[in-house]
């Protein structure tokens, strides 16, 4: 047997720790000297005493960690609750580092108001364009919502209209507008093609009309970061006394498998001037 302070070390966990789970019943002591009150601890309790250190730094309170052992789960059975917790935390980092990214985003843009220059944009018309597209819905106009819709409408465009030998005349164009639902948007992901017809499910053919008046900017790097080169855009457009005609455009002009090295032409529609 071992003394309760050469058990905590071979445990590698606290007296006062112990003591306390002695004292809720979680791990008891397998003897105790009554005229000394000394706790004792025998080697084959360091697997219940590795079960409560893992449960616990799952986030398991000891009450609920007193029961799972109580009711002897066997050790499959625990592999399987841990791999649930693990999944459960997993995803809550992933959703933390996702809120950070947009933190730091939003740092950049502030950081950014009034140092970008004005001379990056760009007034220009924009031609018409037939164009293969599919629709999706994102929750709002926020990159984190729009990505994860427009990527893969992108990637299942590329696959259908390679399937079907229908060729890509040019850069990828996805475009906007205010769905139903308040706040939504529906999200067009296109290319521009060469063919009278289209035989593929919901992949539309779109004759995009052309625009007479344009505000544009080059964003460079992943779509994730535009925020900052779009608020400029609007700032832009507010200061020279233009007023919007729908949501923004983005023109995909190099979409490298580094996200970082991406550079997209943001178009932003003019209303005619009164």
């Amino acid at each position: 047997m071992f003394t309760i302070g050469d058990f905590a070390q071979h445990g590698r966990v606290s007296v006062r720790m112990l003591r306390h789970y002695d004292a809720i019943g979680l791990l008891r002591p397998a003897h105790v000297d009554l005229s000394t009150n000394y706790r004792y601890y025998e080697a084959e309790q360091l697997a219940r005493l590795n079960r409560v250190i893992a449960l616990k730094d799952l986030g398991f309170t000891l009450q609920q960690i007193r029961s799972i052992l109580d009711d002897r789960v066997s050790a499959e059975e625990l592999r399987g609750m841990l791999r649930l917790r693990r999944a459960e935390l997993e995803a809550v980092v992933a959703e933390t580092t996702a809120r950070l990214a947009q933190v730091e985003t939003r740092l950049r843009t502030i950081e950014s108001e009034g140092h970008m220059p004005g001379d990056d944009i760009v007034m220009k018309s924009l031609p018409p364009v037939r164009l293969a597209e599919l629709t999706g819905t994102a929750e709002s106009f926020d990159p984190q919502h729009i990505g994860p819709v427009v990527g893969p409408l992108f990637d299942e465009l590329c696959r259908r209209l390679d399937a079907a030998g229908v060729a890509r005349n040019g850069p990828g164009l996805a475009r906007y507008e205010e769905a139903p639902q308040e706040g939504a948007i529906i999200v067009h992901a296109g290319f521009p093609v060469a063919v009278d017809s289209l035989g593929l499910g919901d992949v539309r053919l779109v004759d995009l009309p052309g625009v007479d008046r344009a505000a544009t900017v080059v964003h460079r790097g992943s779509m994730d970061d535009v925020l900052p080169a779009a608020q400029h855009l609007a700032r832009w457009i507010d200061a020279h006394g233009h007023r919007p005609a729908g949501l923004p455009r983005e023109l995909s002009l190099a979409c490298p498998d580094d996200r970082a090295q991406w550079v997209t032409e943001i178009q932003a529609p003019l209303a005619a001037a009164d």
